[in-house]
């Protein structure tokens, strides 16, 4: 007799609140759940939380999930939004410490590829799309074969493998982005053999009896962690809503039409935001605001691939304005009473995207900006340390600036740029608030990664400031010095 496939389980427990069938669902996927906590937490304690919070937020929804749903793709996106969500608010005081016991913990402490994609792998896998992301936890993390994995997907075993190369291609390239130089077929294995451990053996059983009751016996960090997860899953689900104040204008010949609602195509854009996508954009202005708040701070634009067309998401407004005028935020001046939403936009109208972008700023926030040039506090840039192994000549063609916890990576950026656009220097000034003077004498365009011990995207504190400056020296082997010197300032006003 065969087992029960994991909706007739889920079916007993809604209806008979059977304590096996919800055990048997732990016992298949607690480790797939612990593991894809760990590698955000790196924390034990922290990760067994997580667990029983993804198997709460299950025994609550048990009898509403469709039976078209994967179960181990649910699970596995909702520890990675729950996890992803837990971190923003945790303070991670002993990161290094943590990082070490990362690496003991793996099953192979010489797996130098699994050491190298690990931190990168959850981030990755959240710019998949859905039956991507499916395909990559069937046939890598739960190790399915082929047959199994097409027929999970209900598709062909031809089609199956097609859409498991092409997810390991996208997971290559982001991965190759982010400095792994590792083939694919190495990130496969590795990703194969380390993705699920082993979870302590009482968690299944800890996590069955919380999760029966419904959180009703949670502590008062996991009720919180609960609803938190839960707001970000309403969040993320919100793909074909109507977003209030968002305007799209698509240009067909002489006819400019307006729209409330954004098809799929465009929000593959926003889902992926990669230069192959954005390629094929055709011309249209977007601004709404953030359907991804929650994952983090990225524009992209003006690569070879896809010359005058521009895409962010989850901007403040600050960078929004970054993204129009060409001038970062600390050579601004703000005006009280900003907004603190976050948004996405899409500029790729055929003549001077960015004006365009500029006019719906203007229409739909009430801001509009000018040049003025003022003598301001700044810190000048110099190399001290020619060697550092954090700055390496791109071999890329997207630029693209990325910031979130402790950490902000710039790729295919050169230190400044003649035509006034930002580069690498001015996202440096990003972290201080301040503006940036280069005088590294460097002209190739880079790519860099710059982590720090803390638990903002923006330093706001002059310890976090501090530690900054000593990754820039140690990581990318850069010296700043303090001066003043008239520099081009863009003072943001409300529209009359």
């Amino acid at each position: 007799m065969s087992e029960p496939d994991d909706h007739q389980l889920l079916a007993e427990f809604a209806g008979a609140n059977s304590e096996a069938a919800f055990a048997t669902i732990v016992g298949r996927y607690v480790n797939l759940v612990y593991s894809t906590a760990f590698r955000f937490t790196r924390n034990p304690h922290h990760s067994e939380e997580i667990t029983q919070v993804v198997f709460i937020i299950l025994a609550r929804k048990a009898g509403k999930l469709s039976s078209s749903v994967l179960l181990s793709g649910w699970l596995y996106q909702t520890t990675r939004l729950t996890a992803g969500n837990f971190m923003k608010s945790e303070i991670r005081r002993q990161r290094r410490e943590q990082e070490a016991y990362m690496q003991s913990a793996l099953n192979e402490p010489d797996d130098v590829v699994w050491n190298e994609i690990a931190p990168l792998l959850d981030e990755a896998m959240g710019k998949l799309g859905e039956t991507d992301r499916n395909a990559v936890v069937l046939r890598f993390f739960e190790n399915k074969t082929a047959a199994e994995v097409a027929a999970k997907l209900k598709l062909t075993e031809a089609a199956s493998h097609k859409r498991v190369s092409r997810a390991l291609e996208k997971l290559h390239k982001l991965f190759t982005m982010r400095g792994v130089t590792s083939t694919t077929d190495a990130m496969t294995k590795a990703i194969s053999v380390n993705s699920v451990q082993i979870a302590p053996a009482v968690l299944a059983k800890t996590v069955t009896a919380v999760a029966i009751a419904k959180g009703a016996t949670a502590s008062l960090s996991t009720a919180t962690l609960i609803k938190g997860a839960l707001k970000i899953m309403a969040w993320t689900k919100m793909k074909s809503a109507i977003i209030v104040g968002a305007a799209i204008i698509l240009v067909a010949g002489t006819t400019t039409v307006v729209k409330k609602h954004i098809s799929n195509r465009y929000e593959d854009l926003f889902t992926h935001m990669d230069s192959a996508h954005l390629k094929t954009a055709p011309p249209a202005l977007i601004l709404r605001p953030s359907r991804y708040a929650d994952r983090g701070n990225l524009a992209i634009g003006g690569a070879p691939e896809a010359p005058g067309k521009f895409i962010g998401r989850g901007r403040p407004v600050e960078y929004l304005l970054c993204d129009a005028y060409g001038v970062t935020p600390q050579r601004m001046v703000l005006p009280n009473g900003l907004s603190t939403g976050k948004f996405d936009f899409l500029a790729t109208l055929p003549n001077d995207p960015k004006a365009a972008l500029r006019e719906a700023i203007k229409n739909q926030l009430g801001l509009i900006g000018h040049i003025e040039t003022q003598e301001q506090d700044v810190l000048v840039v110099r190399v001290v340390r020619s060697a550092a192994s954090g700055l390496r000549i791109s071999q890329g063609s997207e630029a693209s600036v990325y910031s979130n916890l402790g950490k902000f990576t710039a790729t295919n950026f050169k230190m400044s740029n003649p035509d006034g656009t930002p580069g690498v220097v001015d996202c440096l000034g990003l972290l201080f608030g301040l503006p940036m003077v280069d005088e590294t004498g460097l002209t190739n365009a880079y790519d860099f990664e710059l982590r720090w011990n803390g638990n903002f995207d923006i330093p706001k504190s002059d310890d976090q400031k501090k530690q900054v400056e000593h990754a820039l020296l140690d990581q990318l082997g850069f010296e700043l010095i303090r001066n003043r010197r008239p520099v081009e300032i863009l003072i943001v006003e409300k529209a009359r």
